[in-house]
């Protein structure tokens, strides 16, 4: 009777796996959401906005900073209609800009700046450009944490307030090295974990992360810790590679590399964690990386494009 019952057992379980309406052994393959953004600037290219869609289109890029600050200046309503309907055409979405707003000095600077913001805040939303990002550093020299972290949250939920009229999100990056940890006096936000307790104090909805593959890599985060995430917890991803020589505590700000250009960051279970969580927002580099800013712009862009799909290719993309 055993015996009779494992053969039927096991001749249901052969007809249900081959059967298309019982799909339990699925072969399908979770593809990347997130789009490959050009940020000129922090790759050494000169280009204004106009110019650095071009350059999206011809080297396979799939999004671009927004350029807010030239577009408030320089571009005419019909002018502007023109450039994002050539965006439009050829498939290319936003990346993030830079808060305008000076948040870590007094209160007198951050009001006079905050001012400003939704002016800022409403160009956006004529570009259709949705995220807004900045940093937050891991020490000071006269607050504590918790009150860093009171006056971050008062300051940066203002802005985030203002942000949220007008459909923008805003993204925080920690930063971990752990030389910048012990730069100061009191230790400030430094990790994922301690990123959330910000967010959260925030509390407006509208804010995440900038996850970065060096400062995850520096905090000690791991593939786990990118999986606690949503895709709306991330705002946009920055990905390069740390120097070799160095130990994880050594590593210093303001001296990367290009993706897989050592191998001392994990790239495969950081781009693994943003394809598992389905993020769909942008990834750029950030490789703050001497060598390749002198280089001539065609050279710089086809470099930075290789070292991204190199990257890729860790995780069959």
């Amino acid at each position: 009777m055993h015996r009779r019952k494992f053969i039927q057992a096991s001749a249901m379980a052969a007809a249900v796996a081959a059967s298309p309406s019982f799909p339990l052994f699925s072969a399908t393959k979770a593809q990347r959401k997130f789009k490959l953004a050009l940020n000129p600037g922090i790759i050494g290219v000169k280009a204004n906005f106009a110019q650095t869609l071009d350059y999206a289109i011809q080297y396979g890029y799939e999004a671009i900073s927004p350029f807010t600050q030239e577009v408030m200046k320089d571009y005419s309503s019909a002018q502007l209609n023109e450039i994002m309907a050539k965006m439009k055409a050829n498939k290319i979405s936003y990346d993030s800009t830079n808060i305008p707003v000076e948040f870590r000095r007094d209160e007198a600077k951050f009001k006079e700046d905050v001012k400003e913001l939704p002016k800022f805040c409403e160009a956006m939303q004529k570009q259709g450009a949705t995220r807004i990002n900045t940093w937050i550093i891991s020490s000071h020299p006269t607050l504590t944490y918790n009150e860093n972290m009171r006056q971050h949250a008062s300051r940066l939920g203002e802005c985030a307030k203002i942000m949220n009229d007008y459909g923008i999100r805003l993204g925080l990056e920690y930063l971990g090295m752990r030389t910048l940890v012990a730069g100061n006096r009191y230790t400030f936000i430094s990790s994922m974990k301690e990123g959330k307790e910000l967010i959260a104090a925030i509390g407006t909805g509208n804010v995440g992360f900038v996850l970065d593959s060096f400062h995850w890599y520096c905090a000690n985060d791991t593939l786990e810790d990118i999986k606690t995430l949503t895709p709306a917890d991330i705002i946009t991803a920055d990905i390069n590679d740390a120097r070799s020589g160095f130990k994880r505590e050594e590593q210093q700000d303001g001296k990367r590399e290009l993706p897989l250009a050592t191998g001392v960051i994990n790239m495969k279970d950081f781009l693994q964690g943003l394809i598992d969580i389905g993020y769909d927002g942008p990834v750029r580099t950030e490789p703050f990386n001497q060598a390749l800013n002198e280089l001539e712009n065609d050279e710089a862009l086809t470099t930075n494009m290789t070292a991204m799909k190199k990257a890729l290719a860790l995780v069959g993309m």
